[in-house]
């Protein structure tokens, strides 16, 4: 099986994978521009049993929103109503994106603007990223999650930083 279908099972069916066979599945993924992350995407996790596991869906994370490489909203939740909004305290400001060397291969990530963390993206498909949560306090085994990208603007009411 390949890794794009294997990711794609732990999305639609989620269970407890290991984090270095999630790092293994990362590393066989295609890279992505800048230019592909850009638009609304909604998320989840892939649960490793990771400290972070289960902290998204507590905050009620949707996903993020990219609408220039300068101007991200990492943390889009939704609140009591069920509209989005970026939770700027949560992520401690904002974020960017930039391509970054990933073990040997560049792929856009994403800089957040007030801590020092970054995620980076791989391909599943042409709406499916996987995602790494790296940074300097950070140490391996890491946070692994996917984004879906949202299907169009008008449906999810357009681009959060629209708003």
């Amino acid at each position: 099986m390949t890794a794009e279908r294997t990711v794609r099972g732990l999305i639609d069916e989620p269970q407890h994978t290991e984090p270095t066979e999630l790092a293994g599945l990362f590393a066989q993924l295609e890279p992505v521009s800048i230019d592909f992350m850009l638009g609304d995407w909604h998320g989840g996790e892939l649960p490793s049993g990771h400290p972070m596991d289960g902290a998204l869906g507590k905050a009620r994370w949707y996903g993020k929103s990219f609408r220039s490489a300068n101007d991200v909203q990492p943390l889009v939740c939704l609140d009591e109503a069920g509209e989005k909004f970026s939770n700027v305290a949560l992520g401690k400001g904002e974020a960017s994106l930039r391509l970054i060397d990933v073990d040997g291969t560049v792929t856009a990530s994403m800089v957040y603007d007030g801590q020092p963390v970054i995620d980076h993206f791989v391909k599943v498909d042409d709406d499916t990223v996987m995602g790494v949560m790296t940074g300097k306090k950070l140490a391996p085994p890491y946070f692994y999650f996917y984004l879906e990208r949202d299907a169009s603007p008008a449906s999810s009411g357009g681009c959060l930083a629209d708003r």
